[in-house]
């Protein structure tokens, strides 16, 4: 019974409260919610936090994920979205001047799906790795080429 209590919880936090049903571009709905709560973590968390959130929260994130394909039955559903919530407040939280201005949080929204879909090398690879681990190692790539882009830009026009 206590397994079946943690399978319908990695499951409703997987798909983030069941968010991920939703038929039409559930990533994206997980981005935005990332978005979302990255724009108010940068406000409201003092930077040691944030910090400290992202480390804890990966391994946590990936444990939720691979629980949850293991009880859905099938390999990185479409409907965990955890993952996509996570890579885009990665975004906002390690850039927290990108999270402080509205226009530069709506481009890195729009680099974050791109990199997410469009799975640039070595993401598609990573997206290999078992369970959990390769559901969220392709959104932490996809963030991680985001923050690139836009640290990148940044530091050209500075």
């Amino acid at each position: 019974m206590r397994r079946q209590g943690c399978s319908s919880a990695s499951r409703l936090l997987a798909t983030v409260g069941g968010l991920g049903y939703i038929g039409f571009a559930p990533g994206t709905w997980g981005s935005l919610v990332g978005w979302l709560c990255g724009m108010l973590a940068t406000r409201l968390m003092a930077r040691h936090v944030v910090e400290m959130a992202l480390i804890v929260s990966f391994p946590l994130v990936a444990f939720i994920a691979g629980e949850a394909e293991r009880v859905m039955g099938r390999r990185d559903p479409s409907a965990i979205i955890l993952d996509e919530v996570w890579g885009m407040a990665a975004v906002m939280l390690v850039l927290p001047w990108v999270a402080a201005s509205l226009p530069l949080g709506l481009v890195a929204f729009l680099l974050f799906r791109l990199f997410d879909i469009a799975k640039p090398a070595p993401l598609r690879r990573l997206e290999q790795l078992p369970g959990g681990w390769g559901i969220l190692s392709d959104d932490a790539g996809a963030a991680a080429y985001t923050i690139l882009v836009l640290w990148a830009v940044h530091a050209i026009n500075s």
